[in-house]
């Protein structure tokens, strides 16, 4: 596991990347089943990156971010129920996690990266007619992140990443 890999040594950031996407409305045949695989992919793999960062952060300093969504974040998620429903729950985590109690080390910083749509080969395949020139590119949430290890973010933050002409403003909702 993790601890073998690490070998005892401790790490600085702890970022969970998993998450996918599922639609569906409260009348979807699948609503069960595509809000079990997002309770999955978003609030299992963000609770195991938590336990990770609560035995592995370092003492002095480190980050976690965890991945929410702006579409949670600004009201109701009619569509796809399942994914907002999951990508709420991440928010309540990072709030919960930034909080002194949380079994995190002290000086550790929780934040989460909330994007609309990120430019990955899977969403180019899924919408080949959006504008692009809208998505996040994987590289400015990578290079925010980055920025982060150097400049922590606030603690309990959740961050929007909003993407217009293939310029990304990051803001804290």
């Amino acid at each position: 596991g993790v601890d073998a890999l690490l070998g005892g040594k401790a790490v600085d950031a702890v970022v969970n990347v998993a998450g996918g996407w599922a639609g569906g409305n409260i009348a979807s045949p699948e609503i069960v089943g595509s809000s079990e695989l997002m309770w999955r992919q978003s609030v299992f793999s963000s609770v195991i990156a938590g336990q990770i960062a609560s035995r592995h952060m370092s003492p002095t300093s480190g980050l976690l971010v965890l991945p929410g969504a702006a579409a949670a974040a600004s009201g109701g998620t009619s569509f796809m129920i399942g994914y907002g429903m999951a990508k709420a729950a991440v928010h309540h985590l990072i709030k919960s996690l930034a909080q002194a109690d949380s079994g995190l080390k002290p000086n550790t910083t929780v934040a989460g990266v909330l994007p609309t749509t990120i430019d990955t080969p899977g969403n180019r395949a899924g919408m080949p007619d959006a504008d692009f020139s809208s998505w996040t590119p994987c590289d400015t949430i990578a290079d925010t992140i980055m920025d982060w290890t150097a400049t922590p973010p606030t603690n309990g933050g959740l961050y929007t990443f909003e993407t217009a002409n293939s310029v990304t403003k990051v803001t804290m909702i």
